[in-house]
């Protein structure tokens, strides 16, 4: 694809390839921009356009009173209107005019700066002309998918933009330790940073931040497989503000590692564990005993868990809001009923494959938990209409129940759909390969809940068989 092609296709990318020249814009005007603040365009080039000197006169007196906008208005106030201009929106006003270029590429206006739409063009020298220009005002900088950035790039950045304050890395697959080293040595002021999916990341990166990053609240981690207990027990007691972890899939995370965290940083409010397998009730009772606030936990597919974690968060994190814990198949209904005893402020509960749960865990949540508005019973096999009808009357559920996942739930009928018609704010039901639920049930519900969506599969009527058999010929036959 050519250049002048790829510019055509995204216009805004142009502003990148005029950083990398040091912000010169090549595709504009030298003058001002010809826009007069009624809106109106003059050019010099058309010059008068009636022959009559009346309307000559007109014309002449009009271009006196107007002024161009860049003249009209200070550039403190074309800056302020500038600051609330997108990214791409900025890039376009760029190309206005020399004038526009610069006010454009201000960096007060590049406080935040998103460049995940322009993935496959951002290369490392952008990075760096992009920190140069915006210096101490970048506070918010994401290169998700950026694969193509360098530890060499963002060691100009850190150096550069040292008041970063969140930084997402997520899917830069070229970055290592190297630059978690430049973070560390200039951007003390890091409260937030995703190095998700960044493969070469090991402890000493996290190391590198509990030294100089020791203000960071946000980290994510997750699919960083060459993380141990060793750099997240100098993280934790580095960075004791932390507010979230995120491991997703992080096998060497173990109940050591969560240890350290739960012992050192007792802010933690976000907790995501997903796919972490070596994870045991160990970790889920240091996690409550030292973190009541807790918030969000992710525990799905952590197979080793069995009540015990239920019941421990069930004593100590009471403001407990989201719980994930699909596929932990040991869980049973008297971990379900402890929990739901004490966590009250449960809005989001997804327990997809706990395949021991019968409907007194239903019971249990329609009684305890009644702000519950997602909730996911994805292949709990043993859920019955009876279970549905907990929750479906509950005066808690009708009122703020919006999505309930019943995929893979053998035994539910249509009476499970007659007891949610009071669920007046169900927005979202997910019904596939539930065998007993028919299209009239679905509509008896529809008819009830005309805003609801739901999410159901048919397999297509078989035809009958013919009656009588269908002639055959040979085609052999017919061509002889």
């Amino acid at each position: 694809m050519s250049q002048q092609h790829l510019l055509m296709k995204n216009p805004s990318s142009q502003i990148f390839r005029s950083a990398t020249n040091g912000g010169q814009n090549n595709s504009t005007t030298n003058g001002d921009m010809n826009t007069s603040i009624n809106g109106n365009h003059n050019s010099a080039k058309n010059g008068a356009y009636n022959n009559s000197n009346k309307d000559h006169h007109n014309n002449h007196d009009n271009n006196n009173d107007r002024s161009l906008i860049n003249r009209k208005l200070p550039k403190e106030l074309l800056l302020r209107i500038f600051s609330y201009l997108d990214v791409v929106t900025l890039c376009r006003c760029a190309q206005v005019s020399k004038s526009w270029n610069v006010l454009a590429l201000d960096g007060s206006n590049w406080q935040s700066v998103d460049l995940f739409d322009f993935q496959t063009e951002i290369e490392g020298r952008v990075v760096e002309n992009l920190s140069k220009r915006c210096g101490g005002f970048l506070h918010r900088l994401s290169l998700r998918g950026c694969k193509c950035i360098t530890d060499v790039a963002l060691k100009t950045f850190a150096q550069n933009c040292n008041n970063i304050e969140a930084l997402n890395l997520f899917d830069c697959k070229q970055i290592t330790d190297a630059t978690c080293v430049q973070l560390s040595h200039y951007c003390h002021e890091l409260l937030r940073l995703n190095l998700g999916s960044c493969i070469e990341i090991t402890d000493l990166s996290l190391i590198a931040l509990s030294v100089g990053c020791v203000n960071l609240e946000h980290l994510n981690i997750s699919y960083c497989d060459k993380i141990t207990k060793n750099g997240i027990e100098k993280l934790a007691m580095g960075c004791h503000n932390l507010s979230a972890f995120i491991s997703k899939m992080c096998t060497n995370v173990n109940d050591e590692a969560i240890g350290y965290l739960a012992q050192n940083c007792k802010l933690l409010r976000t907790v995501n564990l997903h796919g972490c397998h070596q994870i045991t009730d160990d970790a889920l009772q240091n996690l409550a005993s030292n973190c009541p606030n807790l918030r969000y936990l992710c525990v799905s597919n952590c197979t080793n868990l069995t009540d015990q974690s239920l019941i421990s968060l069930g004593q100590q994190c009471h403001q407990l809001v989201t719980l994930e814990v699909s596929g932990c198949n040991q869980l049973t209904d008297n971990g379900f009923q402890r929990l739901a005893r004490n966590c009250h402020s449960l809005e989001k509960l997804d327990l997809e494959e706990c395949i021991l749960i019968t409907d007194n865990t239903l019971s249990h949540l329609a009684n305890g938990c009644p702000l519950l508005q997602n909730l996911s019973l994805s292949h709990c096999e043993l859920i019955t209409d009876e279970g549905i009808r907990h929750i479906g009357t509950s005066s808690g559920s009708s009122e703020h129940l919006q999505v309930l996942e019943l995929d893979n739930c053998p035994l539910i009928t249509d009476s499970s759909l007659d007891h949610l018609i009071s669920c007046y704010n169900l927005r979202r039901i997910e019904l596939y390969d539930c065998q007993l639920i028919t299209k009239s049930g679905i509509r008896r519900l529809r008819y009830h809940l005309p805003n609801l969506k739901v999410h159901a599969y048919f397999a297509p009527a078989t035809p009958p068989p013919s009656i009588t058999p269908r002639t055959r010929y040979c085609r052999c036959c017919i061509i002889l």
